[in-house]
């Protein structure tokens, strides 16, 4: 009898605890948004590598390997 007692007031403790807890905490605000999302980053990034790549095509290959006289 005083196990089956002592386990509802545990179980008692557990189910009401967490309220009270939550209770005694101060209201927190939701963060604010981030200034960047990352999608901008990631695209200026890409935009200087695809620059590099054919900055690096423009110099390896010279122009007058070229068959075509485009000037």
């Amino acid at each position: 009898m005083a196990l089956l007692r002592l386990s509802i007031i545990a179980c008692a403790f557990l189910l009401f605890f967490p309220q009270t807890v939550v209770r005694g905490q101060p209201f927190m605000p939701p963060s604010p948004f981030p200034s960047s999302d990352g999608a901008s980053i990631d695209l200026g990034v890409a935009y200087t590598l695809m620059f590099v790549a054919l900055l690096v095509t423009y110099l390896v290959h010279p122009v007058d390997t070229f068959p075509f006289n485009l000037f």
